[in-house]
């Protein structure tokens, strides 16, 4: 299984397989699942960008996937996405060696310290911002999507030494929102996330160059020093257009977390007895919650690199070249993983821990060697935090929309779920 082979792999490039490219952005999630169903062995031949695609699914398929004798990533992710959610040259878009040396600059983002010092940062800008909305909800609905981004934006910028003048974060917090929230569509959203990538880009190279220059301090242990003076596989500093992708690769995935707080929201209000359990601050519970959270909602539904070399998966040949595809939404909604995939159960992550390869909503395989996010851990450890917040916190919710729309990539509630009333919190616990 998995292993490089040539018989039929050629044969592949000329079947007559209709592209469904757009099938799958009509679809949105549903789309590879629903695939997956009508196949056997969780395997799916199709043509996605005009190749030859064979969609995979479940732990080995992972480990298949991030096998760089496999499947690579250079050149592999469509313009749109780099043009907008990752930006050229960005680390996601490196295979190789030239990937381990930059992701030398995200690895330290792993420790215990660096996701304690973001968790810190960002409860601090929430407990800040909770004051505001006590104000400000008696009047109006607080749309909880929107404030997080911001509160996320300026606990980020802090950790990360990024000066933050009166009035940025704001305007800051929307082009984030929108890099992420443009990658996968060809409309009014991608155009917009293509101009935030480019405001952004520009005011982040520009950053890069006072530091250098001294303009600017940024102390060596905080992500704009490092960057800012981080050597690359050929041993020069990074070009400060690149230099300025890295940093937005830092700061744009932690405000993503905005999505799984309104998810977070909206799982509180179908399950009030989780609101209590987290109020006692569980951490156990805690952790449990967030993996759940990330298993349970969509964010990503696939992921794709293109084949080294002639393979195949299960009998099924792969084209050099061609394209191989993870079920990241439809893995994280397996029966045979999960048993009740379409239950939200905190619970069974503390019944079983889940292994390295199963829940994969930010990728999988090895952090330190291979393509999975490095910060999977910062979001997590937002995730245990903020959630035993928003727990404490008392409000109210008006009627609104909170369906969440599997057309829509990335979704989330319709209506960025809004409270009114914002109260307490009194007494809340801290998880240790």
């Amino acid at each position: 299984m998995g292993r490089p082979g040539h018989s039929g792999a050629m044969d592949v490039l000329s079947r007559p397989l209709a592209d469904r490219t757009l099938f799958a952005l009509a679809e949105g999630y549903a789309w590879l699942p629903n695939r997956m169903r009508e196949s056997r062995d969780h395997v799916v031949r199709t043509r996605l960008l005009g190749r030859p695609a064979v969609a995979v699914r479940g732990p080995g398929a992972v480990r298949f996937f991030y096998d760089e004798g496999h499947v690579r990533r250079h050149d592999a992710l469509p313009e749109p996405v780099v043009g907008t959610l990752f930006g050229h040259g960005a680390v996601h878009t490196l295979d190789g060696a030239w990937h381990r040396a930059r992701k030398e600059l995200f690895l330290p983002l792993l420790d215990t310290d660096h996701v304690t010092g973001l968790v810190d940062e960002v409860t601090a800008a929430w407990d800040e911002a909770v004051r505001d909305w006590r104000e400000r909800s008696r009047t109006a609905p607080v749309v909880l999507f929107d404030e997080a981004s911001v509160v996320l934006t300026r606990g980020v910028c802090r950790w990360a030494g990024i000066p933050l003048a009166a009035g940025e974060a704001e305007p800051l917090a929307r082009d984030l929102v929108a890099m992420v929230d443009g990658f996968a569509t060809a409309g009014p959203r991608h155009w917009r996330a293509r101009r935030a990538r480019g405001r952004q880009e520009e005011r982040f190279a520009r950053l890069v160059r006072e530091v250098r220059s001294g303009e600017v301090e940024a102390a060596g242990d905080r992500v704009l020093g490092r960057v800012s003076r981080h050597r690359d596989g050929s041993g020069g500093v990074l070009e400060p257009g690149t230099a300025a992708v890295e940093l937005l690769n830092v700061i744009r995935p932690t405000v993503a977390v905005s999505w799984f707080l309104a998810f977070t929201a909206h799982a509180l209000e179908l399950r009030p007895e989780s609101r209590k359990r987290l109020r006692t601050g569980d951490a156990a519970y805690a952790t449990a919650f967030a993996h759940e959270v990330r298993r349970f909602y969509p964010f990503a539904p696939f992921l794709g690199g293109r084949a080294v070399t002639d393979l195949t998966w299960r009998g099924e040949p792969i084209p050099a070249g061609g394209l191989v595809v993870l079920d990241v939404y439809g893995q994280n909604h397996d029966e045979e993983l999960w048993g009740d995939p379409y239950t939200f159960r905190p619970e069974r992550f503390i019944e079983r821990p889940a292994g390295r390869d199963e829940l994969i909503p930010q990728g999988g395989g090895d952090p330190w060697a291979g393509h999975r996010c490095p910060g999977e851990n910062l979001t997590v450890g937002l995730l245990e935090a903020l959630a035993i917040r928003l727990a404490s916190l008392g409000y109210s919710v008006p009627a609104q929309d909170l369906t969440i729309p599997l057309r829509r990539v990335p979704t989330r509630p319709r209506s960025g779920f809004a409270v009114t009333e914002v109260r307490g919190p009194a007494g809340r616990p801290t998880a240790g």
